[in-house]
């Protein structure tokens, strides 16, 4: 294949990157929610995270492409008239993917949709059985990825037959991380942390 056939599909890659831009600005806002309580030592965290899959985001994920939900959790201890205090927090990593059965996140089917995905559950033990005038909260950053720069770098490659490692120009290359960036939803929140009776 000549010079215009890679030309062609340059073009075709360039076609494909922005229509996939477009399509991710129209998806309905991504949100964050926890619900956090204090049993003796014990503090528990139930996150969720709603409207994180996007029209586009369902296509591909229907198409056979996972979803890796990155979930940061947060403990902090609240002080009067200064910052907060760090206390701990926790990192988990989930996998969401479409089967036959329908959608599954690490494995167990979602049988209400992913309207609102219910995280997997955390919990920290306290040094100390904190005292009645002590106040926790508990941040929640969550982000979903279902196609990286890097894999959209390799279909432009496969698109335009070339070898190169970002996929031929650095134009494009900047155009595949921003593509995947839109195909990424994040969001954040807090909430207060009750106790038990």
């Amino acid at each position: 294949m000549g010079r215009h056939g890679t030309q062609s599909r340059r073009g075709a890659a360039l076609v494909v990157a922005t229509g996939l831009l477009a399509s991710g600005a129209r998806a309905e806002e991504a949100s964050a929610a926890c619900t956090a309580t204090l049993s003796g030592r014990r503090v528990t965290v139930r996150p969720e995270a709603r409207a994180f899959i996007s029209p586009e985001l369902d296509r591909l994920v229907r198409l056979g492409l996972a979803g890796k939900l990155e979930v940061e959790l947060t403990l902090w201890r609240r002080r009067d008239f200064w910052f907060d205090a760090h206390v701990d927090s926790a990192r988990l990593t989930q996998v969401l993917a479409f089967t036959r059965a329908g959608y599954l996140l690490d494995g167990r089917e979602l049988p209400g949709g992913v309207g609102t995905l219910e995280l997997e559950r955390v919990a920290w033990t306290l040094e100390a059985r904190p005292g009645t005038d002590e106040h926790f909260v508990v941040q929640v950053e969550v982000r979903l990825q279902v196609v990286t720069a890097a894999s959209l770098g390799r279909m432009a490659r496969w698109l335009t037959q070339t070898e190169s490692s970002s996929s031929g120009t650095p134009v494009l290359g900047s155009l595949l991380r921003s593509v995947a960036e839109d195909l990424a939803r994040k969001a954040s929140a807090r909430c207060d942390v009750s106790r038990q009776p």
